[in-house]
């Protein structure tokens, strides 16, 4: 189901919710490049590699996501993701 959306995806960048589960929101998205350094003050951020490879970047440190990893940042932590291309 995720490949065929995947491949039929036309932006670089998006996300869709899915749905909501108490206070977090549950999202699937679509990652090329790199996104900029930012944080989130009130959330945790989770993120799995369906299909592919990602990376997730700290200050001091990278997660090499591969496909069926999966990571969390917690809430006030500075990151960035990047995704060498869709894939």
């Amino acid at each position: 189901m995720f490949k065929k959306w995947q491949m039929n995806a036309k932006d670089k960048w998006f996300n869709q919710t899915l749905t909501k589960v108490n206070d977090s929101v549950v999202r699937v998205g679509i990652v090329e490049g790199e996104y900029h350094w930012h944080k989130h003050d009130n959330e945790d951020e989770f993120f799995f590699v369906f299909a592919g490879q990602a990376f997730v970047d700290l200050e001091d440190k990278t997660f090499e996501l591969n496909p069926n990893q999966g990571v969390t940042i917690s809430r006030g932590i500075v990151h960035r993701t990047e995704r060498p291309k869709k894939q």
